[in-house]
């Protein structure tokens, strides 16, 4: 490995050697996708969803979606992090006394473990979409927090680890349709009840049109000595519709607030059936990474809002394209804090 790499790494991950021939950065699992339509009884979809190791396995918080097309959480689990079996039930949520706390919907779950705890950050219905928190530390019982932001806010994701004693969290806010508010945010909490400092961290946009529309964070950050290496999705908007794309940047490590780099050019875009053909077509959604100890990174993506599939790199190839294609978009590089004022 050419970059150290601080976040877990793991024994063993899904992993495909990168074919012969190929230049991507990032290829796709030859089986793809590991989660097809009606997976098991009175489920039409699985996709948009999080994996994590836990107790030797690979555990997930799944977006599930009934014949109602109405979206909840459940958990799954896998040996290999490919075939997973599911709960015969939703994730029932409590409260901090116990008591049953579930919302009507819940969809595009990511899962940030931070000591021996597993936190759920999700999108949840609080009068419009919002972001909930749930803890975990057996994936049998959750517990539910306090709603980190108000309506309207998607993409939450947690970093791996405190800075200072404080908890960052990534989200976009939105609004109660398809989110024109486009740009990712960053907050802190000492407590993860309170949340405070928030902070712009990168515009939509850019030389291309594959992340104009809006962009979001996507899967768990990882930290490295170049910086948090973190995966996220960039939306256009065609004459056909959305095209949801996978883009990779650098937030600085101390200041995440500050991208270091950020690639110009897509990673991953739809092109293969199972992504350009679906309930909700052209989508690639990331959700989930992992990374062993060769510094591999398994890539778990919804495709098409109808399937799980699986894509991977290495971290040293996705730092490097990152910093091969970075651009400058905006205000980027500053604290997010609008401390210069703007000349008329």
């Amino acid at each position: 490995m050419k970059y150290k790499i601080y976040s877990e790494m793991l024994n063993k991950i899904p992993y495909e050697n990168k074919p012969k021939g190929l230049n991507d950065v990032v290829w796709r699992y030859s089986k793809n996708p590991i989660i097809k339509r009606n997976p098991i009884d009175n489920i039409a979809r699985i996709f948009n969803s999080a994996v994590v190791p836990y107790n030797g396995k690979f555990y997930g918080v799944f977006r599930a979606e009934d014949r109602k097309t109405l979206p909840h959480l459940r958990v799954g689990y896998s040996d290999d992090g490919i075939n997973f079996t599911f709960e015969d039930h939703p994730i029932d949520f409590k409260d901090e006394n116990g008591n049953s706390w579930n919302p009507y919907y819940s969809y595009d779950p990511r899962v940030t473990k931070i000591g021996d705890e597993y936190y759920v950050c999700w999108c949840l219905e609080a009068h419009g979409p919002a972001l909930g928190l749930a803890v975990t530390k057996d994936f049998k019982t959750f517990t539910r927090l306090e709603n980190p932001t108000l309506p309207f806010n998607r993409n939450g994701v947690l970093f791996p680890r405190l800075f200072d004693g404080k908890y960052k969290l990534l989200s976009r806010v939105s609004d109660n349709g398809h989110t024109p508010f486009g740009d990712i945010f960053i907050s802190e909490s000492k407590d993860l009840v309170y949340w405070g400092r928030h902070r712009h961290v990168m515009e939509r946009g850019g030389q291309g049109w594959w992340g104009s529309l809006k962009i979001g964070s996507g899967a768990v950050p990882i930290e490295t000595e170049v910086g948090w290496l973190m995966l996220f999705h960039g939306v256009c908007n065609t004459c056909n519709g959305y095209v949801y794309s996978i883009g990779v940047c650098i937030l600085d490590k101390d200041e995440p607030s500050k991208v270091l780099y950020r690639a110009n050019e897509y990673i991953l875009t739809p092109e293969m059936d199972y992504e350009t053909v679906g309930f909700v077509p052209n989508v690639c959604f990331p959700c989930a990474n992992l990374v062993d100890r060769e510094g591999r990174v398994a890539i778990y993506y919804g495709s098409a809002d109808t399937y799980v599939s699986l894509a991977f790199s290495t971290v040293d190839d996705l730092i490097d394209f990152a910093i091969s294609h970075n651009e400058v978009v905006g205000r980027d590089k500053e604290i997010g804090r609008w401390e210069k004022s703007l000349k008329h």
